[in-house]
């Protein structure tokens, strides 16, 4: 029974440290987290209401991905991102997206493709009602699932890590611009152009699609020069 209750336990444990590191992609992903500051964990597991132990589980868990950096003694620091680093991301992500999704259109039945509308009026949703958060999650899982459709894992994941290190900079911007909605809206533009059967034009709504992702500058570039970023719970 001792080794049943330990089992459960580590579950229990294992769960709550998933549960921090999406969290923190999360915030990281919207902007809530800053590139170059130094995060305490004691101070972030105050802001989740945890102990400071799975939220450090959580941040070696973004090291390993790329996306932090550890700071003796002080605790853990968002990686910067230069532009010729996310513009460089983003060409592998077309060399990789566009021709999947070609390939999908002329491979996948229609009944399997219509099973990813409801995460694109998800995406739309989010951008109504200005759910950054929430956009990105729906973003994720559609852009992945389409990619799934292919039938190759290592190439889903490969996406997905380059997802997490190039991260979806400028959503805030995007949003109060007006432009995140016509953003959004653009998946249903390609699921409709998959399911008629027309893969060059799929590919090619791909390819403009990831060129307008806000993805392109570092985060908090673009707001800069009108407001100086102000101290955050979990900053030193």
């Amino acid at each position: 029974m001792a080794d049943l209750k330990h089992r459960a336990l580590v579950s229990v444990q294992e769960r709550l440290r998933d549960q921090v590191a999406q969290a923190l992609r999360a915030a990281l992903l919207a902007g809530e987290l800053r590139p170059g500051v130094v995060y305490s964990a004691p101070a972030l597991a105050a802001d989740f209401g945890v102990s400071a132990t799975p939220v450090r589980e959580a941040m070696l868990d973004l090291t390993r991905e790329g996306l932090v950096e550890a700071v003796r003694n002080k605790g853990f620091r968002i990686t910067e991102l230069t532009e010729r680093d996310l513009d460089d991301y983003t060409e592998i992500r077309a060399l990789i997206e566009v021709p999947t999704v070609g390939r999908v259109t002329r491979t996948a039945t229609a009944e399997q493709l219509e099973r990813l509308r409801p995460l694109a009026r998800a995406i739309v949703d989010a951008a109504r009602a200005h759910d950054l958060i929430g956009y990105l999650e729906a973003d994720r899982r559609f852009h992945l699932d389409l990619l799934a459709l292919a039938g190759n894992a290592r190439l889903v994941e490969s996406v997905g890590d380059l997802r997490n290190r190039s991260r979806l900079h400028g959503l805030t911007r995007l949003d109060q611009a007006g432009k995140l909605l016509s953003s959004a809206e653009e998946h249903l533009d390609l699921l409709d152009l998959m399911i008629s059967g027309d893969a060059g034009a799929a590919e090619e709504q791909m390819a403009r699609h990831l060129g307008h992702a806000p993805s392109l500058r570092p985060a908090g570039q673009e707001e800069a020069a009108d407001e100086a970023p102000a101290r955050r719970p979990g900053t030193h």
